[in-house]
């Protein structure tokens, strides 16, 4: 049986700037020395919806850090998120959403016990029914190199209404043709991020934000 969909209040103002901003940016990283500044500085160029990636040492640090620092400016999550323990484990550090790469039921179950967003990975009919039965908010199509934006349109028509983010090599002209298929959003790693979080360019990520603002727009 479908559950009923969230009306949580922060599902409702995460959702609205996935849908508004239509990119989520993926900040993944060898190391947190730049995280917090990155994000602080795509926040800036209108990119309002950040997930940190737990593989990125100090990522709940970061999480906790980038909430402090930036306020209701943002929303930043948690990604790679694939128990749920370490579901939990975001949450308490502050994350108001979660993604995992894979159809993981049991993060997705956290996020509906705790009134957040979930973004489950999918890429079959079979996955995507689970994320939905389960109480995900939205599906990551993931990898999204590995299909074109005609597979939604394949997607709607068993699942109308379903909110589809893809992510995984989505380039900058990509975006595009995968929102007007019907995506409310795509997730970017490093065709926006760059080297920014590794060599601390922010003005060149600055610069990169402003393109993508304009791609998605």
């Amino acid at each position: 049986m479908t559950p009923e969909p969230m009306t949580a209040p922060l599902v409702d103002a995460v959702s609205a700037a996935i849908e508004r901003t239509h990119v989520v940016a993926i900040l993944r990283a060898s190391a947190p020395t730049h995280l917090v500044d990155a994000v602080a500085t795509l926040v800036e160029q209108g990119i309002d919806v950040l997930e940190l990636p737990l593989t990125t040492p100090g990522a709940l640090e970061a999480i906790a850090s980038a909430r402090e620092r930036l306020g209701d400016r943002a929303f930043v999550g948690a990604g790679t998120v694939l128990t749920a323990a370490q579901a939990r484990d975001a949450v308490a550090a502050g994350a108001q959403f979660l993604v995992s790469p894979a159809t993981c039921l049991d993060v997705v179950q956290v996020a509906v016990d705790r009134g957040i967003v979930s973004l489950p990975g999918a890429f079959t009919a079979t996955e995507v029914l689970a994320c939905h039965q389960a109480g995900a908010s939205h599906i990551k199509l993931f990898p999204a190199s590995q299909a074109t934006p005609g597979l939604l349109g394949q997607l709607f028509g068993p699942f109308p209404g379903l909110r589809f983010v893809p992510t995984g090599g989505v380039g900058l002209t990509d975006a595009p043709g995968w929102l007007s298929a019907g995506a409310c959003a795509v997730g970017v790693g490093s065709p926006l991020v760059g080297d920014a979080l590794e060599t601390g360019d922010l003005d060149a990520l600055a610069a990169r934000a402003w393109a993508w603002r304009e791609a998605v727009r």
